[in-house]
């Protein structure tokens, strides 16, 4: 067998099993301990792994942290499933705020209430919306990070401090066991105090994000009053949202547009 083929399957064991012993990796491939050793370093090279005493286990720490235009062609069909179960759930004169999240544009994609009144700190769903005519928008100031198409910073949470909302749509980097998690700290100062002043909190999550666990903690599973995801999580997952009363809702994915 050659290295690159017990690479890929020493991954795909620990897919399954988060970790692998050296002792695992002789008897799974047939292979030496020194050989072992060199495919668990070679892995630690291209950051797949990381080395432990006898062994490896996966990276807990998520660190991707594609643009706005990447996360646009990620997860389509589930995020446009999600989205349009998220507008269903609007008013008309609702007070609301939508972030930057790729899968919250869909709300606005897909939002047919009237004399909605909208904040945002996204650049892209405030051109979307003002096309409709249908809210009334508020678009945060500060500073822009051009390669998320956001504004934040200390002038978008003091602004964001004079609001109060009936909902907030949230999308997330990350959902781990401890909350939401982000890779770019500024932006969670923003997100706690919209949390802060909204009724109810309603986080869009596609599958890919359950475990994902990012640099920075935003807010813990309690915050969080709903979430839309697209896929049944597992048991662990259930028990743990139902322990702190986080709703859960999924979304049909193979539901047909109107």
């Amino acid at each position: 067998m050659f290295q690159e083929e017990r690479l890929v399957a020493i991954l795909r064991h620990m897919q399954v099993n988060k970790r692998i012993e050296v002792e695992e990796i002789c008897d799974l491939l047939g292979v030496s301990r020194d050989t072992a050793r060199r495919d668990i370093i070679k892995l630690e090279e291209r950051g797949c792994i990381v080395r432990t005493r006898g062994g490896a286990i996966l990276p807990t720490i998520s660190k991707e942290m594609p643009n706005y235009e990447q996360r646009l062609q990620k997860e389509t069909t589930s995020k446009q499933a999600i989205g349009r179960l998220a507008a269903s759930l609007l008013h008309d004169e609702d007070y609301l705020y939508v972030d930057s999240s790729t899968t919250v544009r869909y709300v606005g994609e897909y939002m047919t209430t009237k004399r909605n009144v909208v904040v945002t700190n996204s650049i892209d769903m405030a051109g979307m919306l003002a096309t409709k005519d249908a809210a009334r928008i508020h678009l945060l100031g500060g500073l822009l990070y051009n390669g998320q198409r956001m504004i934040y910073g200390a002038r978008a949470i003091e602004m964001m401090a004079d609001y109060h909302l009936d909902r907030a749509f949230l999308g997330t980097c990350g959902l781990s066991m401890d909350g939401l998690t982000t890779d770019f700290e500024e932006e969670s100062y923003l997100i706690r105090q919209v949390m802060r002043k909204a009724d109810q909190v309603i986080v869009l999550a596609d599958h890919s994000k359950f475990g994902k666990k990012m640099f920075h903690r935003v807010a813990g599973l309690e915050d969080i009053d709903l979430i839309i995801t697209d896929r049944e999580p597992d048991g662990e997952w259930k028990r743990q949202l139902q322990e702190v009363g986080v709703e859960l809702t999924v979304a049909d994915r193979g539901a047909q547009h109107d």
